[in-house]
């Protein structure tokens, strides 16, 4: 892992929130890719998909500890975009989703506003990890 080596934060929990970046962003393009699949072939995703919906809000509230952690012990990003993409953007896109297939007429639809949310998702989460990566 050279991108994790190279961070200019070299504790611990640095590697811990890095690594745990890896793992959403990984975690939310598995969730974009399977929906658009089982958009094409006319099938829902199946429990798996919820279950995995259920850990990446999990991590997403760990790596916000994560990061509070950091920023108390005097690390902080480059750039105010870390805080954005990381956080508040996926916050904001996981309520709206919640709400929206909350109030489908059709429950079994439900899943596909997850899946297009974890589109959006994904690419924040990867903006997140770029910019605290320092590569954008």
């Amino acid at each position: 892992m050279p991108l994790v080596l190279s961070l200019p934060c070299t504790t611990s929990l640095c590697t811990v929130h890095t690594v745990g970046g890896f793992a959403i962003v990984a975690g939310w393009l598995v969730m974009w890719v399977s929906g658009g699949i089982a958009f094409l072939v006319h099938r829902e995703p199946g429990r798996w998909f919820w279950q995995l919906l259920a850990v990446l809000q999990v991590l997403l509230g760990l790596q916000l500890v994560a990061g509070i952690a950091l920023l108390a012990a005097g690390h902080r990003p480059d750039t105010w975009r870390h805080y954005v993409y990381g956080v508040i953007g996926p916050v904001i896109v996981l309520v709206i989703a919640h709400v929206l297939g909350r109030d489908m007429a059709d429950e079994e639809d439900t899943w596909k506003v997850f899946a297009a949310a974890s589109f959006i998702v994904f690419g924040l989460t990867g903006m997140a990890l770029a910019t605290g990566l320092q590569i954008v």
